[in-house]
């Protein structure tokens, strides 16, 4: 019994011994390999794998490397600045290989064929590396695969049918590439599949109905491509499905009955197809409904009532579609919501008071409609509100007077309405104030100096409103720090343009190109219409994009501040249509990124300053019906410039006006100078002719009347004439030349 045992202890002690060396083996063999695909790394030096050498245990000391019984299991080393590609990975050397993560690095080139050799895979992740290429077809015959992550990635081609095979498979992110084709039918064979992303590629073709099988799916991401055709009922059947982004494709047709049926979706991104009809009644029942994107489409009708019972609502975005009727009332009781945003449609009647319960609230856009009456006075109780945008409606009435402390407005757009009276001064609680558009209405007041206390304010455009007087500033150190556009025109204002307020402007001495996006710009992008060029321009984003001022159509009088050159950030200066006088100061040569200058209409006078002319940004210049006078400068922009922009300055002269300036002394004496040179040049001519024919006289005498006789008596001319048309045609050729030079230099000049 005891041999037995023995025995037994023996056999167990040699298999141990014999396990460990075979695994010691297989673990060196698999670290040579993974150190041969290091070896190709271009940044040796990397300090994530220093770890990786020789002399230590792949097992224990390798960074990212997990082993399972000796054999390499799991290989992470996401985040280590790996640059290098994927050709010389050891993908037959890695047999019992389970998750591979090289996510977030620099991997370059095509993904091999070979990586149909790690059969034993469960976890893919190359995110967001810089792979091109196609999907191999091989990782089809990866059967253990359950989670495949390649997105952000330059991934381009089909994608293959063998991965709709991977019955194992539950999240499939494939998204941010170049894949091109339609989607695979084969993918409705993923009974397992939760997460299906495939967005922001160019995908096309319609939606497989087969997606509709995908039973266990919980979120299906195709937005960003572009694909046609109608969304395909058998969606309807995702009865897990929480998450629907099929926005920013050519999706046409009406949106089917069946979407409405899914109870647990909590998002529905719709926008930016080509959807039309009306909003199906069943998505009443979507009572876990968080997110109801339906903008930029071709709906009709008006909001439902039943949109009242999706009481989880926190944003409700359906710009940009044909909506009409009536705001409801009921809207007030989605207590949750933020984002109200039903701009560009054609509701009308008035904006419900009810609104003013949602203490959540913080973007309400009702933009370009059609709504009428007076602004609820309760609208400036909403304290969370970040965006309130009326612009171009037919609202009447006064503003809301009772902006409380703490209030959060960043963007006020009330322009286009017919609002009337003041300004309101309880505007002055609302701190963190960035756009201020009061424009085209009929208020009637002073310049609202008061604003200028507010730190963050950037947009002020009060234009086309019954603003009058002149333009005083308070006796604060600090006013308007921030502004970057201000437009003023239209009004009444008088006296000087306010040099003072103009020293004050801080936030447009410097170029900054580092502003921040407010919070809010994933749901609403500030917009406001400039004059610039001659013709209006709506910009967008506007915060980060233009200098601005505009002060153009009012009744200034006096002199422009010369210390509008210290302004070097402006991009469009507009003070036409008053009563200016004096000079153009020089100063405004400085303005070196400005694009549109327009200062017609006024009773400017002088010469145009010639440091005008380094204005290299400069696209429009308008000087017309002025006083102007003397020499128009030249330079790269200038020559570009057409008449239209000095007309009505009858002292002006040069190019585009005139053919040349007189005082242009450059110009003239090197007309004068040709033209003595012209006349030496003939005169010289001369001279040597008949000093050569007086040298001949005495020695050719006889021959020469010996000639005469000769062809006279045989009647022979042509000689003689030949002579003297070649002599004749040789003086005029040196005039021509000469001419040709001086119109020459005359056109550089003007050019310049």
């Amino acid at each position: 019994m005891m041999m037995v045992s023995r025995k037994i202890v023996s056999s167990l002690q040699f298999f141990t011994l014999f396990y460990l060396f075979t695994a010691a083996f297989a673990s060196t063999e698999e670290a040579t390999a993974l150190l041969k695909w290091k070896a190709t790394f271009k940044n040796q030096n990397n300090s994530f794998l220093a770890s990786w050498t020789p002399s230590s245990n792949a097992c224990k000391d390798w960074y990212g490397v997990v082993c399972f019984n000796g054999r390499v299991n799991t290989l992470n080393i996401t985040n280590a600045s790996v640059i290098g590609t994927l050709y010389a990975f050891p993908f037959s050397s890695l047999p019992f290989l389970e998750n591979l993560n090289l996510s977030n690095n620099n991997i370059s080139g095509t993904i091999p064929p070979e990586i149909g050799n790690l059969t034993n895979l469960v976890y893919l992740d190359l995110n967001t590396n810089q792979i091109s290429g196609t999907i191999p077809p091989q990782i089809g015959s990866l059967a253990k695969l359950q989670i495949i992550r390649i997105f952000n990635n330059h991934l381009n081609g089909f994608i293959p049918e063998e991965i709709g095979y991977l019955r194992s498979l539950t999240k499939l992110s494939l998204g941010i590439n170049f894949l091109s084709g339609s989607i695979p039918a084969s993918l409705g064979n993923m009974t397992n599949l939760s997460f299906l992303f495939l967005n922001e590629n160019q995908l096309s073709g319609s939606i497989p109905e087969e997606i509709g099988y995908l039973s266990s799916l919980t979120e299906l991401h195709l937005g960003n491509n572009s694909l046609n055709g109608s969304i395909p009922a058998s969606l309807g059947n995702l009865n897990k499905l929480s998450s629907l982004y099929l926005y920013n494709n050519q999706l046409s047709d009406s949106i089917p009955e069946e979407i409405g049926y899914l109870s647990s979706l909590t998002n529905l991104y719709l926008g930016t197809n080509s959807l039309n009809g009306l909003i199906p009644a069943s998505f009443g029942n979507m009572r876990n409904l968080q997110a109801l994107f339906l903008n930029d489409n071709n709906l009709i009708g008006e909001i439902p009532s039943f949109v009242c019972n999706l009481t989880s609502l926190e944003l409700l975005y359906m710009p940009r579609n044909n909506l009409k009727g009536k705001v409801p009332q009921c809207l007030g009781n989605i207590s949750d919501l933020q984002v109200l945003s039903m701009s560009s449609n054609s509701f009308s009647g008035e904006l419900p008071s009810s609104i003013s319960n949602l203490t959540s609230l913080q973007i309400l856009d009702f933009g370009r409609n059609n709504l009428e009456g007076a602004i609820p006075q309760c609208f400036g109780n909403i304290s969370s509100l970040q965006v309130f945008d009326m612009q171009n409606n037919k609202l009447s009435g006064t503003l809301p007077t009772n902006f409380s402390i703490g209030c959060s407005l960043i963007s006020l757009n009330l322009h286009g309405n017919e609002l009337a009276d003041e300004i309101p001064r309880s505007l002055d609680n609302c701190k963190k104030l960035q756009v201020l558009d009061l424009g085209d209405n009929q208020l009637n007041d002073a310049f609202p100096m008061w604003l200028g206390t507010l730190p963050e304010l950037r947009v002020l455009r009060l234009t086309s409103n019954k603003l009058h007087g002149p333009i005083r500033l308070s006796g604060a150190e600090i006013m308007f720090p921030d502004l970057r556009i201000i437009d003023l025109s239209r009004n009444a204002f008088l006296q000087d343009l306010p040099t003072s307020l103009f020293e004050h402007l801080k936030g447009m001495r410097t170029v900054d190109k580092t502003m921040e996006e407010p919070s809010y710009h994933r749901y609403y992008d500030d917009s406001v219409v400039v004059v610039t060029k001659g013709l209006e321009l709506e910009i967008v984003r506007i915060l980060s994009l233009y200098t601005v001022i505009d002060l153009s159509s009012n009744k200034f009088e006096g002199h422009i501040p010369s210390v509008l050159g210290d302004l070097i950030a402006i991009r469009i200066l507009n003070v036409s249509h008053n009563a200016l006088q004096g000079y153009i100061p020089s100063s405004l040569g400085s303005l070196s990124i400005l694009e549109s200058l327009d200062l017609w209409f006024n009773q400017l006078s002088g010469e145009i300053p010639q440091q005008l002319a380094s204005l290299t940004f400069l696209e429009f210049l308008n000087l017309s019906h002025n006083y102007l006078q003397g020499c128009i400068p030249q330079g790269p922009q200038f020559c570009t410039f057409e008449s239209n922009s000095y007309e009505g300055n009858d002292g002006l002269r040069g190019y585009p006006v005139s053919k040349g300036c007189g005082k242009d002394p450059v110009s003239e004496t090197n007309y004068t100078v040709s033209a003595l040179e012209d006349q030496e040049s003939n005169s010289k001519f001369f001279n040597d002719f008949w000093k050569a024919a007086l040298m001949g006289y005495g020695s050719g005498l006889c021959i020469g009347i010996s000639i005469i006789y000769f062809l006279i008596s045989t009647g022979n001319l042509r000689w003689l004439a030949r002579i003297i048309e070649e002599l004749e045609h040789k003086i005029i050729m040196q005039r021509r030349k000469k001419q040709r030079g001086q119109r020459n230099y005359r056109r550089r000049n003007n050019r310049f």
